[in-house]
């Protein structure tokens, strides 16, 4: 009643405990929920995170793909277009493929699986058959387990939080060149905490074929 004061926390417990609080839809967990708190490989190219965000031009809205590795959160693939399909979520690991895997051909990225949510584009056929083409294997994250697709979405903040918000772009092709720009510049020089504050290419260096060679 108005005039009357008293604690929110109070309140909550009250509707709570005659039953007016609004009704939320919780559904039940689909398949294994329980999230174990690793998604972290021991090697690089063994398992790859991909997601999407949005960001604004002059031309209108754009859809932002990326594909992140998980063991050095090297940036391996970027794109930008004006219309967020399942054919541009695939670019990002066409990137990746080409340069870590030496081309596009059928069942070059043997041994890889790629991490991605359930959106329309990374759940339909013409994406499953991409993967199933390259012999990537797909790995969904657990329906109501964000932390599950926490690389890619920890790359997307980086990436807002240095670029997409900061800068202002006219075209869409604009945007797609700094993104190309900023994932040399974020894989040369961002330091990762987990190791030992070095950057995602000299994580990828020292687990180079030639490197173990060298040493």
């Amino acid at each position: 009643m108005k005039g009357i004061r008293t604690s929110l926390r109070r309140v909550l417990r009250l509707m709570r405990e005659h039953d007016l609080l609004a009704p939320s839809r919780t559904g039940r967990p689909r398949g294994p929920r329980n999230h174990d708190g690793t998604i972290i490989p021991e090697t690089i190219d063994t398992m790859w995170d991909t997601d999407m965000t949005t960001a604004w031009t002059g031309e209108g809205p754009a859809a932002v793909f990326v594909a992140v590795d998980h063991h050095s959160a090297e940036c391996v693939g970027i794109h930008a277009s004006r219309q967020g399909t399942r054919f541009e979520a695939s670019e990002p690991l066409r990137q990746g493929v080409r340069e870590h895997f030496g081309g596009i051909a059928q069942e070059i990225a043997s041994g890889l699986s790629v991490r991605h949510d359930h959106g329309s584009q990374y759940m339909s056929r013409a994406f499953q058959d991409e993967l199933r083409f390259l012999a990537i294997e797909s790995s969904p994250a657990f329906v109501r387990a964000p932390e599950g697709n926490g690389c890619a979405e920890r790359f997307i903040r980086t990436l807002k939080e240095n670029m997409l918000w900061v800068h202002y772009f006219e075209t869409i092709e604009e945007m797609r060149q700094a993104l190309l720009a900023f994932r040399e510049s974020y894989n040369s020089t961002w330091l990762i905490a987990r190791h030992g504050f070095q950057s995602p290419a000299a994580v990828r260096h020292k687990q180079l074929p030639s490197a173990a060679l060298a040493a």
